[in-house]
Formats: C-alpha cells, sequence, structure tokens
C-alpha cells in the first residue's frame, strides 16, 4: 500500500459563495461516509485551516440567529475567505529519512486538535477550490470481522531494514494490512537485491524470531510492530545455503547489534505503536477529544541524544519514568497496568532496591518468586535513565504461564490483569514462610475496636508482604439474619474498592401474560419494581397493571428453548436473580387450596427432512408454551385435556367476531372468545410419545418436580389458523439501550459511587449466608464499613456489566477528585482523629467498546508535579484538568499525610455529615 506524498501546491479556482460551499462539502460528506470501505483513500487537512473555513462558511449562520441589523452595523467582522490550505505545519521536516515516501508526519498528531481526516471527495472538491497543499493521503483498513470496522492509518508502520551480510540499513513505510511478500518486494526494491536470493527475518528486539516466509499472511497478522527491525538477509542461492544461509546464526555479527542500536535511537522519537491510529472511525469527526492536549516531551534540544554502542537513551534534563511499553499485539491492558504499578512510589523504591531477599521461594499460593522478579525486572528498566521504549515480552511470557487467560494476543480486562498481579506479588512476596492455622473468634460482645484489631494481627500473622503494607485497608461486614434477626459482625481485608455506577432504585421489567380461561390474548406488560425487590414484589406490579381478578392467582416462569426452565413461585427469591436478557411468561391461573400439579403444553411444528430423497416429519419445539394447573388428586380425562388447551388458544385464533383492545381492563373482564373445534385439529403427544385422545378416558399425568411436558403438534395448515405474533415472541425482561448521558450539571460523583457500594443491601442467593442461629442457608442482608485504609487506596469502576448473552459499558462520566479525596467520615473506626485525604496520581483509562478498546494511563510524576499519558510507547505531557474523562477505569489514590491542611482547601465541609463534601 503505497502511500505516496505531494508537494505541488495546486492553483485555486474560482471563489463559490460560502452559503453554497457549505451546502456541497455537507452533502458530499454524507454520501463519503454512507459508502466508505476498506480501501478508500482520507486526507489529512491541517486543524488550523479547517477552522477557519468553518468560521467562514458558518458566519451567516451564525448572524441570522442574532438582531437583524447586526451584520450590517458590523460589517467589518465579516470572516475574509481562507486563503490557500497550508498543512506545513503537520509535517516533520526534522525526521529521518524514510525510503519510500518524501514526507513525514510530525509523530504526536492528534486528530481533532491538530488535523481532520476528510474523504477523498471533500479533499478534492476543497482543493479543488482553495489549492494549497501538500497533499497527505491515508488509506482506510479494516481493524475488525466487520466490514464497517475500519480506521484511517495516519502512521504506516515504520520498519528498520538491516542488510546482512553487507550491514546497509534503510527505513521504509509500509501498512501493517500489507503482506509479508509485499514488505519482501520492498526490502528487494531499496538494496536492489535479486527477490530469489533473499529471505527476510521478524527481527523484534534485535533478535531472530522467526522467517518470515509465508508470504500471503499481513503484518499484522504477523505481529510485526512500529519501529522493529526487518533483518533482510542475502543468500548465494534459492536455498540459503552460504554460512547456513537464512537458517544461521547472526550473533557474530556483531555490528548489526551496533546499527539497530542507532536505528532504535533514531526512532524512538515516534513512540508510537501499532495501535496508533487517528481514530476508532473512519469519519473526519474527532475521536479524541479526551487525549493529550499538549506535545510530546522532548529534550530542550527538540531531539533526543543518540547514544551509539548502548542499548539505552540518555535525555539530557529529562525525568526518568518517563519510558513507554512496546504493544505486543493487544497488550494495552496489559502496559496501562503495568505503568500505574510502576509509578506507585512506594514499589518503585522496594523493587529498585534489594527485594530478593524477601522472595518467598517455597510459597504454594506463590510462583515461585518468577512473576516477582520479572516485574521487577521491568521495572528497573522503565526507570533506568532514556526514553526508549521497553518490550514487556520477557514480562508477558511470564505472566502467560502462571495465567493462561491473560496468553495470547486478545484483549483483556486491565482491572483483572491489576487483581492477579496484585495478588501474584504479594505470594511471592509473603514474608511469612509458615503460615499458622487460626481460628476466628466470635465478638462475644467485645468491642469493635478489639476484634477489629484482632482480625487484622491474624491477617497479618498469615499475609505480610510490601502489597499489604502499601495496598490492603480492612472493612467492616455486618450481616443480618431476615429470619431470626441473628447479627453477624466480621473484618476482612481489601486490596482495592469495586464501586457501581448505576444506583437507580427501580428497575423495568417486560413480561407476557398468558390466561387459563381464554379471556385475552397473551398480552405484553412493562412494570417498574425494587432494584433489589423480591418477586413478591413482581407478581404485585403485574398483578395491577393487569387487573388480576379476586380468585385468580399469577405464576411466573422462565422460558428458555421453548420450555420453562423454571417457575418463580417462591416469593422471597430477589429479582436479582432474572437477568435482562432472560424471557419471562406470566400465567393468569384460579387459587386452589392446595399445591396442585402443573402441566406445560410446549408447542411442536412440523418440519420436513428430505434427505437421502426420504420425507420424515421432525417434530421441532416452537413459541412459549402454555401451562396449566390440576389437582395433586383429580382424574383427569383426554377430553378435559383439550378442553384446556383449547380454552387457552381461543383469543389466538384468527377471524374472531368480535374484536377488542387487550389493554381494556373492563373489556377483558366480560369478553368471552369461543373457538370452532373445526377450525384445526390439537394433535396431544405425552412423555411416552402416545397421543392423547379427546376421550372420557383417565390419562396418566406425568410426574413432574417443575411441570409435567405434553407436546401439542401443529401441522403449517393449522399454526396459520392462529395469530402466533405473542407466541413467538417473547420479549427479553429488559432491551439494553445506552444510558443517558448526564448533563453538566449533575456529574456523578466519585462519592455517590461510594455510598451506593457501602450501602446495605440483600446477598444474591448464590451468597447465601447459613445462620448459625436458625442452622440453615439465608439470604441476609449486608452492609459495608470502612475500617482501615491502605496507604495507596485502588478504586476499580464497574463500567463492565456481563449476562449471559450480553457484555455493556457504561460511558458514565464520574467526577472523581484529584486533590483532597476526604474519605474521614466514611471510616466507621473512631478511633483515630488524623483526617483521611487522599491524592490521585495514576488512572487506568479504557476507550471504544469492550471487544476492540483501548487502554492508557495518566500518571503524575511526584518528583515534578506533572501529568503524563502513557500510551503503549508514546509519553507525552498532559494537562490536569485533562486528567478526567469517562474513560477513567481504575484510579490510583495515595494518602497524604498531615491532612489538617486540607481544611483551608474544603472550608465547606461538614464533619458531621459526609455527604456534604459532594
Amino acid at each position: 500500500m503505497e502511500m505516496e506524498m505531494e508537494m505541488v501546491v495546486a492553483v485555486p479556482s474560482p471563489e463559490v459563495p460560502a452559503e453554497e460551499e457549505r451546502a456541497l462539502i455537507r452533502d458530499i460528506t454524507l454520501a463519503a461516509e454512507a459508502h466508505a470501505k476498506e480501501g478508500d483513500t482520507f486526507f489529512l487537512i491541517t486543524h488550523r485551516w479547517w477552522q477557519s473555513w468553518i468560521d467562514y462558511v458558518i458566519q451567516d449562520l451564525a448572524n441570522s440567529t442574532n438582531n437583524g441589523s447586526h451584520h450590517h452595523e458590523h460589517g467589518s467582522n465579516v470572516l475574509r475567505r481562507p486563503g490557500a490550505i497550508d498543512n506545513t505545519d503537520l509535517i516533520d521536516d526534522t525526521a529521518s529519512e524514510v525510503s519510500n515516501m518524501e514526507i513525514e508526519l510530525h509523530d504526536t498528531l492528534v486528530e481533532g486538535r491538530d488535523y481532520i481526516l476528510l474523504p477523498q471527495q471533500v479533499w478534492e472538491k476543497l482543493h479543488g477550490w482553495y489549492g494549497g497543499g501538500p497533499t497527505l493521503p491515508r488509506k482506510a483498513i479494516n481493524t475488525g470481522l466487520s466490514q464497517t470496522d475500519l480506521a484511517i492509518e495516519v502512521y504506516p508502520l515504520r520498519l528498520q531494514l538491516l542488510l546482512a551480510p553487507k550491514g546497509e540499513q534503510a527505513v521504509i513505510r509500509i501498512s501493517k494490512k500489507d503482506t509479508v511478500g509485499e514488505l519482501h518486494k520492498k526490502a528487494c526494491e531499496v538494496f536492489d537485491l535479486i527477490p530469489d536470493e533473499v529471505c527476510i527475518w521478524d527481527y523484534y528486539g534485535r533478535t531472530r524470531h522467526s522467517l518470515m516466509d509465508n508470504l500471503e499472511k499481513t503484518l499484522d497478522d504477523a505481529n510485526i510492530q512500529m519501529d522493529q527491525d526487518i533483518l533482510v538477509e542475502v543468500t548465494t542461492d534459492a536455498n540459503g545455503s552460504l554460512d547456513g544461509g537464512c537458517i544461521g546464526s547472526i550473533q557474530e555479527n556483531e555490528y548489526l547489534e551496533r546499527e539497530s542500536t542507532s536505528l532504535i535511537a533514531d526512532a524512538s522519537k515516534s513512540g508510537l505503536s501499532n495501535e496508533n491510529f487517528a481514530s476508532n472511525n473512519y469519519t473526519s469527526r474527532s475521536y479524541s477529544s479526551s487525549l493529550t492536549q499538549s506535545q510530546y516531551l522532548r529534550s530542550s534540544n527538540g531531539d533526543l541524544d543518540n547514544m551509539h554502542g548502548t542499548s539505552a537513551m540518555i535525555t539530557r534534563g529529562s525525568p526518568l519514568g518517563l519510558t513507554g511499553l512496546l504493544n505486543l499485539g493487544n497488550t494495552c491492558f496489559m502496559n496501562s497496568a503495568i505503568q500505574c504499578l510502576v509509578h506507585t512510589p512506594e514499589f518503585a523504591r522496594y523493587f529498585r532496591e534489594d527485594y530478593h531477599r524477601e522472595i518467598n521461594w517455597q510459597n504454594p499460593l506463590g510462583m515461585v518468586g518468577e512473576l516477582a522478579l520479572a516485574f521487577g525486572e521491568l521495572l528497573r528498566k522503565l526507570w533506568a535513565p532514556g526514553r526508549t521504549p521497553v518490550s514487556p515480552r520477557p514480562f508477558k511470557t511470564k505472566l502467560s504461564r502462571f495465567a493462561p487467560q491473560f496468553s495470547g494476543y486478545n484483549q483483556h480486562d486491565s482491572q483483572e490483569l491489576l487483581a492477579f498481579l496484585l495478588d501474584g506479588l504479594h505470594e511471592d512476596l509473603n514474608r511469612v514462610k509458615h503460615r499458622p492455622y487460626i481460628k476466628s473468634k466470635d465478638a462475644d460482645g467485645r468491642s469493635d475496636d478489639e476484634v477489629a484489631d484482632e482480625y487484622w494481627a491474624n491477617h497479618i500473622a498469615r499475609n505480610n508482604s510490601i502489597i499489604v503494607d502499601v495496598c490492603q485497608g480492612q472493612y467492616k461486614s455486618t450481616l443480618v439474619c431476615p429470619a431470626c434477626g441473628k447479627v453477624s459482625v466480621t473484618f476482612d481485608p481489601f486490596m482495592y474498592l469495586s464501586l457501581p455506577l448505576q444506583f437507580t432504585s427501580t428497575r423495568s421489567m417486560t413480561v407476557m401474560v398468558f390466561t387459563f380461561d381464554g379471556s385475552t390474548p397473551p398480552t405484553p406488560y412493562t412494570v417498574n419494581v425494587p432494584k433489589q425487590g423480591r418477586c413478591r414484589d413482581l407478581i404485585q406490579a403485574i398483578s395491577n397493571a393487569c387487573s388480576l381478578r379476586n380468585g385468580e392467582r399469577l405464576v411466573i416462569a422462565e422460558i428458555r428453548n421453548h420450555r420453562i426452565h423454571r417457575l418463580l413461585d417462591d416469593p422471597v427469591v430477589q429479582l436479582s436473580t432474572i437477568n435482562d436478557d432472560d424471557h419471562l411468561a406470566v400465567y393468569r391461573l384460579p387459587k386452589m387450596e392446595k399445591k396442585p400439579n402443573y402441566i406445560q403444553f410446549v408447542h411442536r411444528r412440523d418440519d420436513w427432512d428430505n434427505g437421502n430423497n426420504i420425507s420424515v416429519t421432525a417434530w421441532k419445539p416452537y413459541g412459549v408454551p402454555l401451562l396449566a394447573q390440576v389437582s395433586r388428586n383429580e382424574a383427569v380425562t383426554g377430553m378435559h385435556i383439550h378442553e384446556m388447551v383449547r380454552k387457552m388458544l381461543a383469543p389466538m385464533q384468527k377471524n374472531q367476531e368480535s374484536q377488542h383492545s387487550v389493554q381494556s381492563s373492563v373489556s377483558t373482564r366480560t369478553q368471552t372468545y369461543h373457538t370452532d373445534s373445526t377450525k384445526f385439529q390439537l394433535q396431544l403427544i405425552d412423555d411416552s410419545n402416545t397421543t392423547i385422545e379427546q376421550s372420557n378416558d383417565t390419562i396418566r399425568v406425568p410426574q413432574s418436580s417443575l411441570a409435567a411436558v405434553i407436546f401439542v403438534n401443529w401441522s403449517k395448515a393449522d399454526l396459520k389458523k392462529l395469530n402466533t405474533h405473542h407466541l413467538e415472541n417473547l420479549p427479553e425482561v429488559f432491551k439494553y439501550a445506552p444510558p443517558a448521558k448526564r448533563t453538566r450539571g449533575e456529574p456523578l460523583s466519585l462519592y455517590s459511587c461510594l455510598d451506593a457500594f457501602l450501602r446495605e443491601e440483600p446477598l444474591v442467593p448464590e451468597d447465601m449466608w447459613y445462620c448459625p442461629r436458625c442452622k440453615e442457608q439465608r439470604q441476609a442482608s449486608k452492609k459495608l464499613d470502612l475500617w482501615r485504609l491502605p496507604e495507596v487506596l485502588v478504586i476499580h469502576l464497574k463500567r463492565f456489566s456481563f449476562s449471559r448473552s450480553t457484555k455493556q459499558k457504561l460511558e458514565t462520566f464520574v467526577n472523581f477528585p484529584i486533590h483532597d479525596f476526604d474519605l474521614t467520615n466514611y471510616i466507621a473506626n473512631k478511633k483515630s482523629s488524623e483526617r483521611q485525604i487522599y491524592e490521585l496520581y495514576a488512572v487506568s483509562n479504557h476507550y471504544g467498546s469492550m471487544a476492540s478498546g483501548h487502554y492508557t494511563a495518566y500518571i503524575k510524576l511526584l518528583d515534578e508535579e506533572r501529568w503524563y499519558n502513557f500510551d503503549d510507547s508514546h509519553v507525552s505531557a498532559i494537562n490536569e484538568e485533562d486528567v478526567k474523562s469517562g474513560a477513567a477505569y481504575v484510579l490510583f489514590y495515595r494518602r497524604v499525610r498531615g491532612g489538617a491542611a486540607s481544611n483551608a482547601i474544603h472550608p465547606h465541609v461538614n464533619q458531621n455529615h459526609r455527604s456534604s463534601q459532594r
């Protein structure tokens, strides 16, 4: 994919009225975006010129919204037509020579701040009107499984070609979607080589990894990274037999080591990874409004010093800790988590000192010290002098060995990795070599202070490491039995807090109601119930909605695979056990004195199988089952069964004489549907495949702990006689839609998230508590309180929610404090009078969707009190006001000693009520 640049400055065409320009560009843009596809060309245009053109073409619209005379009275304020397009501010004139590109862009450009991407038709129209240049084309490439997953490859791969055995070198640009064959061809062209005598190697990190002999594989699939080395090896013949040819060792070629070091030094100015696209979308609208607004940090002379003969880069006057991590392929989640931990001051000091003496080599719960050693080695590299990005490949190898869930190159969750790393590092560095067995004692009326200290001492006796010293706190957990009122208090350690982002007290649920007596067709109802409510709350809400009559009751069933999966007949079952993507049918049945037997009528339709030229009827489950009930001691006849089914099907029969609104509670009470038995055949089959005849013979009702199954077999002809819409379309409990964005006036505060986390609520059924007084499992209510806070408080914002078939991300903006995060009034332990004040120093951010998102880290270097954006290998300074965004995922706070000074900053804080801090 050639990316030729043109320095030609075009001559502008005659002027077009501003209003006409605006309309033409709008129409062309909409048409181009609607038909964008892989391979389309887009063009960069400087944001400065684009903004001046926007101001020019919309000034009439702006003036028309003001007083009608405004335009004439202030004629001197009319904006002039922009001059020729001037993209020179996007070009890096100091960039090193690249063999196949005439123009190199600045490495730190941000879409929406520095440039705009225009579809080809839009660029050609503007270029024709205004002239100028230079022309900067870029291709749209596919970044996912869907044909619409497009991105503009603003920065194609930049690769260092090293020619062996001659030692020549060259730098080229090539698309990550180009093939190995195209890279081989370019290498031959650059060095004027005969293709049959050349082979190329993945020479990542100056190590020969693999022979690139699959010419059809894309460079992306081959895991080729930005600014890496490619070894171009020449042999005397096509088989590569000279000195071992393509399979020989290059350890003796020490000049390659020195030359590649020089190339890496030159290339390190870019700091770009293979994921650094201008946008996650192909349109010209900016996706990166929350990204860095500062230029890439450079040394005072605007360049990096090239230290030949060493593998490290030294930058005059630059602070330590500004080293990026190479992206190995979807490892931005790991890079973000590592940078946050590496820049935790306590860990930075600990791992740069002699921590080896604390490694627990015998801990069966640890990784034999290997995880701690790998992390310590990586941390030291990241804090070494220089700015050359570091490859985390050795660390990832160890990580994949001990945590296979993070192996491969799929995207993962940075919070899940953080949890594993903190726990794994703790076990590798646990100072306790032989853990004593300690049985927890009951409080027995003792004070909370005494019991909490005892729990903490017991915890430290088994768990004592730098991780515990820095990151672990303690909360008070209070359980109350709903049956006997038994109260149980424990004090448990925590490594981080996972705070919810949704705190609505109600929940919307949609169900389909079926009637046993055939008085109404199946009718959907949507009701609001308490989010922490129970099934009785749902039954009451539906009863009100459908005007349930005296003598009737409701039975709720979850439907899966066209059968009843479970009956929600326990009124105290938590509604949290019902997922949003579940399907619920509700049946109106007569009340009975004793618990009845249930019969579910499962519909099946014929599915003809014409395989092997033999027509066989295969009965396939279909629709929503109907539910009936019979007394346990009642003799049931075939006639009775048929009548029950026909009565329930009556309102679904087509061509009824009387049609009415199913929402009318008055008419539904008196409406009677009649069914003509000649309209359709009713074929009922029991679980032994025996036909249930329409006779007065007593039949056996199959016994079932749930609901006995009788099949209703439908021919295609008979099925057409029913209105089957509601049988076929059982709605989900809740159809997910992105939550409405909050206005600027109502941000969600971190304090509100903490309040929701600490709020009392019942346990989910999966976490039932064994009550020692009742001697049974109980769904107790649980209340958490913070008791002991750590030096470093890690807060996870729960942006991701999961159900059986859906995954959603909440883009909610959380207003979290950067300074003076005051938790004093959240501490249940009142023994200490010291203020609990925290300061933010790191944020792990997640942008985009769950499957194809991107992670970065915002980190404050405490030595110079400045924030930086760590985006894989790219590190740049940012303003503090840019740290807060809707992408914030994991927050890292450090305790501020001597918190009394915060009173001057927060004079409005009411010490008696913590909500006043909001």
